[in-house]
C-alpha cells in the first residue's frame, strides 16, 4: 500500500487553531454536546483539508492510541511502548500477542480508503456480511450513526468491543465524507460507556468525539511543526537513500533502522537516525541503547 505523498513545503503555522469557546464549554444538554460534537469536527475536517498536513502520520498516532485505549479496556497492562515494540519486532512466522493484535487490527484499519471492504481486512475474524449488516444499522447525523453502529455491535456480540469501535469510527469518517477512516471515537470514550445504549450512549459519544477531536487537533499541529523541521534539514542530508528514509519518517508512527532499506546496510540506517536525533528532527522513542525505535 502506498501512502499519500507528504509535501517538503509544509506550513505550521498555518494549522487552525480549535476555537476556545469549543475546549472550555461544559456541555449540559443533549442539544449542547451535539452543537459543539459538530463544531469540533467542522475544525478538525478543516485542519485535515490543509494541503500539506501529513494526514497519514496523523492517523497512525491516532490508531496507536486507539489501540491503548482498547488494551486498557480488556485490563491488559501494555501500553503505548509496548505495542510498537509488539508490531515492529516481528519477524517472519511471529505472532503479536492479544494486544499486537489489536494495534494491527487498528493499523489496517486506517491504511485504506474506508469501506466494508477495507474493515474485513483489518478484522478478518468477523464476517463480511456481518459487518455491512452492522455498518448499515447506523443513520441519521454522523455520531448518531457512529453510536448506532456502536450499539448494534455490542447488543449482538457485548465482547467485541474493539471491532465496535473500529467500526463506528468507520461509519463516522464515512457520515463526514472522509477517505480515509480517522480513530476518533475510540481515543475519547470512557470504558463505562460501552455499556450504556440508546440517548445515553449518543449523549457520551458527543462527549468522547469533542475531547477526541480537541486532542487530535493538538496532535495535527504538533506534527505540523515536527515535519516542517525534518523537511527543513533533508535537503542538507547526504547519505545516500535519505531522501526516501526521509519520506519514510513522514508516514509512519515508529521505525526501526533495518525498515530504512534505502540506506543499504542496518549500520547505515542506524547512523542516519542516529543523526537525525542529533539534528532535532527525530525523536528515538524506546528509550533503550538497543533495539531502538525512531519517529518524527
Amino acid at each position: 500500500m502506498k501512502p499519500e505523498r507528504t509535501s517538503h513545503e509544509i506550513a505550521s503555522d498555518t494549522v487552525p487553531r480549535m476555537p476556545s469557546w469549543v475546549t472550555s464549554a461544559r456541555a449540559q444538554t443533549p442539544e449542547d454536546v451535539a452543537f459543539l460534537s459538530g463544531a469540533a469536527l467542522a475544525s478538525l475536517h478543516v485542519v485535515l483539508g490543509q494541503q500539506d498536513m501529513p494526514n497519514f502520520l496523523l492517523r497512525e498516532r491516532l490508531a496507536l492510541s486507539a489501540a491503548e485505549a482498547c488494551v486498557a479496556f480488556s485490563g491488559r497492562p501494555e501500553r503505548a511502548g509496548d505495542l510498537r515494540d509488539a508490531v515492529h519486532f516481528m519477524r517472519p512466522g511471529d505472532l503479536p500477542g492479544p494486544s499486537g493484535e489489536v494495534y494491527l487490527w487498528w493499523r489496517r484499519a486506517i491504511e485504506r480508503p474506508v469501506s466494508g471492504k477495507a474493515v474485513h481486512r483489518a478484522l478478518p475474524a468477523c464476517a463480511p456480511d456481518k459487518i455491512a449488516f452492522w455498518l448499515d444499522a447506523g443513520a441519521g447525523a454522523p455520531i448518531t450513526r457512529a453510536a448506532q453502529v456502536l450499539e448494534a455491535v455490542l447488543t449482538s456480540s457485548p465482547r467485541s468491543e474493539v471491532p465496535g469501535l473500529i467500526l463506528a469510527d468507520s461509519a463516522l469518517s464515512q457520515a463526514l465524507g472522509w477517505t480515509y477512516m480517522v480513530p476518533l471515537l475510540s481515543n475519547g470514550v470512557k470504558h463505562g460507556d460501552l455499556r450504556k445504549r440508546g440517548d445515553d450512549l449518543r449523549f457520551a459519544c458527543h462527549l468522547a468525539v469533542t475531547a477526541s477531536v480537541v486532542e487530535a487537533v493538538r496532535m495535527a499541529a504538533d506534527l505540523a511543526r515536527r515535519v516542517a523541521r525534518l523537511n527543513a534539514v533533508a535537503p542538507k542530508l547526504r547519505a545516500k537513500g535519505a531522501n526516501q528514509a526521509v519520506e519514510m519518517f513522514l508516514t509512519r508512527d515508529a521505525l526501526i533502522p533495518a525498515a530504512l532499506m534505502s540506506l543499504n546496510s542496518d549500520r547505515a540506517a542506524r547512523r542516519f537516525c542516529d543523526r537525525l536525533v542529533d539534528l532535532g528532527v527525530v525523536r528515538e522513542l524506546s528509550g533503550r541503547d538497543s533495539f531502538r525505535l525512531y519517529g518524527v
